[in-house]
């Protein structure tokens, strides 16, 4: 099919046209732009078209378009747009199309910091009925008060279809035992999205809610890889490290914010009267959820559908937090939203939780699963509601495990 003949209700249509890095046998990395099947080399056609954007596309990174700022990414929204709808551009740009199974997609930009929180209740709900059975509440008592998060290790986010090797590390096999040393075996995933940062901030001024679409370009699907049983042994007083920091998986795809205008939506009431940084429930402050649907694939079999409308904690409210102290912003930073679950077992983002930490096994068509074996292959993949009732896709993130090393 013609790369500008996408079928109607296509998610990757004219509507949407995320952004990637892709490469092909004859030509180095550089911007795409995602049309049906096809990508469309960004920087050659806006050559082509003779536009003043192809300073920000013809790059190897989506870097100097994310710093440009929220005028130019509608700016260069608006223009793709009409490249790829207008009839009389068809000519000019048709040999800059690719099929998308004849190109190599690479990390998009270049991951500047990493940051993931823990902003689902229902996640946390399950987690601390878990870990803390008799404790009076499940949720910790500042969880309702401020976005809980960590800081990650962005050397090693990856883009999805990376292999992720499984890590070893110390693990404690029982609470009266001593510890020891091997690959882990409670390798669990984490349904997430994360948010791409573009325009920086300056050192010691934080972010207000009212400024989230000043500095943030876009959302993607995001695996946060888990070791829990590292993670458990490690965490205590400082939370995750080692059973975090080996891999996160994120699509090659990022969806602009201005994609996504249909999808916003309000988050769930607030239990909790909040300070006035994070407070949300002023008229004037937009509605900061998303309704993404998420699918959660292990080994091609769905085990879960994870609404991230249920989020409680706002992207926006985690950019405040996160900045809220003083610290700053860089182009290519990513935050992810934390594990997405919602009210139902069949809502649930990760395997701790769709397993009870390992007590109720997945039944699959290839066998039982409590956590991952090596050859698992876990696929999210998600959309949004988009305009005249026609679904945003996003980007698929794909990892499998593979055996690691002593």
């Amino acid at each position: 099919m013609p790369p500008f003949d996408v079928p109607e209700g296509d998610p990757f249509g004219p509507h949407n046209l995320p952004y990637g890095v892709f490469s092909t046998a004859s030509s180095p990395r550089t911007v795409g732009v995602r049309l049906g099947d096809h990508v469309l080399d960004a920087g050659a056609a806006a050559t082509t078209l003779g536009s003043p954007y192809a300073s920000l596309l013809a790059r190897p990174s989506l870097g100097p378009l994310l710093a440009a700022g929220r005028t130019a990414w509608s700016d260069v929204r608006r223009a793709l747009t009409a490249w790829v709808t207008v009839p009389a551009h068809r000519e000019a740009i048709a040999d800059h199309f690719h099929p998308l199974s004849a190109v190599d997609l690479h990390l998009p930009f270049e991951v500047a910091d990493y940051v993931d929180f823990y902003a689902s209740e229902h996640h946390a709900r399950n987690v601390g009925q878990i870990f803390r059975p008799d404790a009076p509440d499940s949720l910790t008592p500042n969880w309702k008060h401020l976005p809980i998060g960590y800081h990650g290790r962005a050397g090693t986010v990856v883009v999805s279809g990376t292999d992720v090797v499984r890590p070893s590390g110390q693990r404690r096999p029982a609470p009266d035992a001593a510890p020891v040393f091997g690959p882990s075996v409670r390798l669990d995933i984490e349904a997430e999205v994360g948010f791409v940062v573009g325009v920086p901030s300056e050192l010691g001024r934080p972010v207000g809610l009212g400024d989230f679409r000043e500095h943030v370009f876009g959302l993607c699907l995001l695996n946060d890889w888990s070791a829990r049983d590292v993670q458990a042994w490690e965490y205590v007083p400082l939370g995750p490290f080692l059973g975090k920091s080996f891999a996160t998986s994120v699509s090659a795809w990022i969806t602009p914010l201005d994609a996504l205008e249909e999808a916003r939506v309000a988050p769930p009431a607030r239990t909790h009267e909040l300070l006035p940084y994070l407070d949300d429930s002023a008229p004037e402050v937009e509605p900061g959820g998303y309704d993404l649907r998420i699918s959660v694939a292990v080994n091609g079999h769905v085990v879960s559908e994870p609404p991230f409308s249920t989020m409680y904690w706002t992207a926006a409210q985690q950019l405040a937090h996160m900045t809220v102290n003083g610290a700053s912003l860089r182009t290519g930073d990513l935050y992810g939203s934390g594990t997405v679950s919602g009210p139902s077992a069949g809502e649930r983002g990760s395997l701790l939780e769709l397993t009870w930490n390992g007590r109720d096994a997945l039944e699959l068509p290839d066998g039982k699963r409590t956590f991952l074996e090596d050859g698992d292959v876990v696929t999210l993949s998600a959309w949004a509601p988009g305009p005249d009732g026609v679904r945003v896709g996003l980007g698929d993130v794909v990892g499998r495990v593979v055996a690691g090393g002593v």
